[in-house]
């Protein structure tokens, strides 16, 4: 059997890190086994949802690098529901209520106060027939709730939670429907699902009770059941997942100079006991896809982590793949020799501001400043295949320094920093004629 997952978002906001890694997720399963990844668009919320978070979503999973195998959008799917919602009708597995908001909060106040759960008592059920046709005839718009089947356990193997268990007598009946004939998350999902030949669906463990309550509607639609599996949701470095955090969007990280391979990598380890390995690329994050991986613990989200992981990429990104990204004139070999000091190739910018100049003189010591004047003097002999280790080499026979007083105020005069890339092969970037400019200048 192929596997089929499926992602689905609505578009009622920009993706955050949650959904990604929801999305990741379900594409590297799919990938891992050759199966399919399905992008759905659950857009049933006309009054909310938007087209321009349509075009963000598939702009955000582009950027990451996530290619569905096919797309659907809930709102061209209503012939679809109707029909399935015609079929439970039929079935007396819907029924029609007509309780408002305040009866039904006054219901489960009354419950509560008497140390019992809050599940919907079907008073709906008690209303004849006739009534009911009589209240719809007239006008008098029902809200439709789903029949549980409260005699038969609820159970599935879930992929990460393994065996589950929920007693349908401590569940009330859903909404499936409102009065305005407009749709609830519950039931389309299950429509779709076993339209779209999901196999498995992989989701927030936020998502177990609607499980419970989804298995019935397969079953009552005579479908059989997909796999499923709830990861552990997301928390921050501190604990729980911030406000700020939780709705960090793929922009964010964009704007910041994240590299997408970097989200990727770290991602799909979240929530697995398998080490992050920012060298492995979309084939092998998902050759190395488990469901086994997962434990219950929060997955934790840190930033700090993210940026060390984009570090290690940008280190291995090749010139080709950053050439456009660079500032004129730089070529492979100084792009070779800045990598190593980047967190984020935007910065190579202001490396690159260090070998073309102006640098700003340090302030030096009257020892240092003849030193650096010796250097100036000393630079046409000593300037070939290897200039700084010429040099620094000459300075060292000449003057006796070593060490730390050798090289640092070399590289402050040169660099008009204290630390950074490694100075033989940023001499050359440098030039002879720069070089000698910034030693006199400090000497």
């Amino acid at each position: 059997m192929t596997i089929v997952t499926r992602f689905a978002p609505s578009p009622t906001g920009l993706l955050h890190v949650g959904n990604v890694r929801a999305a990741l997720h379900n594409w590297l399963l799919a990938k891992r086994h050759g199966g399919r990844f399905l992008l759905r668009i659950d857009d049933t919320d006309a009054e909310r949802s938007r087209e321009e978070y349509v075009d963000a979503i598939r702009a955000d999973l582009a950027w990451l690098g996530i290619t569905p195998d096919g797309e659907e959008r809930q709102s061209a799917r209503f012939a679809i529901y109707e029909e399935a919602f015609a079929r439970l009708a039929d079935a007396g597995r819907v029924y029609p209520c007509w309780e408002t908001p305040q009866e039904l909060d006054l219901k489960r106040k009354v419950l509560l106060g008497r140390g019992l759960p809050p599940v919907y008592d079907r008073a709906a059920l008690d209303i004849p027939e006739l009534e009911r046709m009589r209240r719809i005839a007239s006008g008098d718009a029902p809200h439709w709730r789903f029949l549980l089947d409260r005699e038969t356990p609820i159970t599935w193997d879930d992929g990460i939670r393994g065996p589950q268990r929920f007693d349908p007598a401590m569940m009330s009946d859903p909404v499936v429907r409102r009065a305005d004939n407009s749709w609830l998350y519950m039931l389309p999902s299950v429509i779709d699902d076993i339209a779209m030949g999901v196999t498995d669906v992989l989701r927030g463990e936020d998502h177990v009770s609607n499980t419970a309550t989804q298995v019935q509607m397969f079953q009552a639609l005579g479908a059989p059941l997909p796999r499923f599996a709830h990861e552990a949701l997301l928390t921050g470095a501190e604990g729980k997942l911030s406000k700020r955090l939780g709705s960090l969007g793929i922009a964010h990280f964009r704007e910041i100079g994240i590299e997408p391979a970097a989200l990727r990598a770290l991602l799909a380890r979240l929530g697995t006991s398998d080490p992050v390995d920012a060298s492995l690329d979309a084939e092998g994050l998902a050759a190395a896809f488990d469901l086994a991986h997962f434990g219950r613990a929060p997955a934790r989200f840190d930033e700090a982590e993210l940026e060390r992981v984009n570090a290690s990429v940008v280190h291995a990104l090749p010139f080709d793949a950053v050439a456009d990204r660079l500032p004129s004139g730089m070529d492979e070999a100084a792009w070779v020799t800045v990598r190593p000091n980047l967190t984020h190739v935007h910065e190579v910018a202001d490396w690159w501001r260090v070998v073309t100049g102006p640098v700003a003189p340090p302030q030096v010591s009257e020892e240092d400043r003849a030193y650096l004047t010796r250097a100036a003097e000393l630079l046409p002999d000593t300037w070939g295949d290897d200039p700084w280790h010429a040099l620094t080499g000459a300075l060292k026979a000449e003057t006796g320094r070593k060490g730390k007083v050798l090289f640092l105020p070399l590289r402050q005069a040169l660099t008009g920093l204290d630390h950074g890339p490694d100075m033989a092969a940023l001499l050359p970037l440098i030039g002879q004629e720069r070089a000698a400019e910034r030693l006199r200048a400090a000497g």
